[in-house]
């Protein structure tokens, strides 16, 4: 309900004042909408051409520097891990033997660190199996297949690293396959993990048997050979049996480092 306006009737003087007056208040109502309107651009109002290319290249300058300062924010390494790197020459190539004396020079963290193999190999597809002459330190959890172990693979739990069947168990892992296969998990008569003798495989690999693939869509293998708690000697046995055990004609470049420090490039003539 609007507002109530009352009007004296019959006096017509202070009727003609009361009519000027709100004559009067409604011309300045009416102005100072237009004003405010005035102040800001209107929904209807257009917007002029000078202006919004003004905006437009403001904006693009604003982009600018934003990608610049990303270009320019480089990750920088810590005091340890160049300290480290120094140490290593940049274009060398090291012999296994030599590598594996200089990457236990390379520790900077407080935990064991992983001794790695990184390999650019000639394809996709290269995999293998091999039992390292000193062990990786890494714990493998092996599984025989049995009623237990379906029940706990249809409820997503896969707690095991190798998965051993005996034949008459794979009709029953045939619904698994899309679970287990892209995870490498699936037995298959190729890796030797299908088996009358189950347990038997179990304690081949149990004891350290290493598997590895090149990455499943590019010619790289990174693979753990040992930890840098192994002895010079022990670091250089492991590699040395594993770049073999790929094939020095297969390998293109290698690698040597620990879990954080810098790399070490191998000589493949003096494999």
């Amino acid at each position: 309900m609007g507002k109530v306006k009352t009007r004296i009737l019959g006096l017509e003087d202070e009727e003609k004042k009361q009519k000027q007056d709100q004559k009067q208040k409604a011309s300045e109502k009416k102005l100072n909408k237009q004003k405010k309107s005035s102040v800001g651009v209107g929904r209807d109002q257009p917007i002029s051409v000078e202006n919004d290319a003004s905006a437009q290249s403001e904006a693009a300058s604003k982009k600018e520097k934003k990608q610049s300062t990303k270009k320019k924010a480089v990750r920088r390494r810590g005091e340890k891990y160049q300290k480290a790197k120094q140490l290593v020459e940049k274009n060398k190539l090291y012999s296994v033997a030599e590598a594996s004396v200089l990457v236990k020079k390379l520790k900077t963290a407080k935990f064991d660190e992983a001794v790695e193999l990184h390999l650019n190999v000639e394809k996709v597809g290269l995999k293998g199996e091999l039992d390292l002459p000193h062990s990786t330190g890494k714990i493998v959890k092996v599984a025989v297949v049995d009623e237990a172990l379906l029940t706990k693979i249809e409820a997503g739990k896969l707690e095991f690293d190798i998965l051993v069947a005996h034949p008459s168990f794979m009709p029953k892992l045939a619904k698994f396959a899309k679970v287990l296969g892209p995870k490498g998990l699936m037995p298959n008569p190729k890796n030797g993990t299908i088996s009358t003798t189950p347990e038997e495989v179990v304690k081949k690999f149990a004891k350290g048997i290493l598997r590895w693939k090149t990455e499943p869509k590019f010619p790289l293998i990174h693979q753990m050979i040992g930890r840098v708690s192994l002895s010079e000697k022990q670091i250089e046995e492991n590699a040395l049996a594993f770049l073999n055990a790929v094939g020095k004609q297969k390998i293109q470049k290698a690698v040597l480092k620990l879990t954080m420090s810098p790399g070490i490039k191998i000589d493949l003539e003096k494999i």
